[in-house]
């Protein structure tokens, strides 16, 4: 009976399936990137300021009590200088005023500069035909 027992039982195979996937690296395309550089000629015009000192010396020849502090009357800065001098008594003279006075003045020195300007090039590169491509 141990031979019927193995007739009445049949073995099936189960079959199993995977599936295996893997990926290649195709060149489809390339990209070449270079700049180009533009220069141009500018005339650059632009105003340079100058401070120039005119120094006034004027005589005086009064007496005075104190010395006189220097003063500012506009642009103008008044130095006043003194001597001392012996007589009975002494006393302060002003002996002279020295006027300082800014004068402004503008002037214009064109100068040619060069500037430089970068354009990046872009170019699109097709990969060569290989034998092995379907396409």
């Amino acid at each position: 009976m141990a031979d019927g027992s193995r007739r009445d039982h049949e073995v099936i195979p189960v079959v199993e399936e995977h599936a295996v996937v893997s990926k290649r690296k195709k060149l489809t395309q390339g990209v070449r990137i270079r700049t180009v550089v533009h220069e141009s000629q500018e005339l650059i015009d632009e105003p340079l300021a100058t401070e120039d000192i005119e120094v006034e010396r004027t005589p005086l020849d009064h007496w005075v009590d104190a010395p006189v502090p220097v003063r500012q009357e506009g642009d103008t800065t008044i130095v006043t200088l003194f001597e001392e001098v012996v007589v009975v008594e002494k006393r302060l003279r002003a002996t002279e005023e020295i006027r300082l006075t800014k004068r402004r003045s503008v002037r214009h020195e064109p100068q040619q500069v060069t500037l430089r300007r970068e354009e990046a090039v872009v170019e699109r590169l097709q990969p060569p035909q290989s034998d092995d491509d379907p396409r």
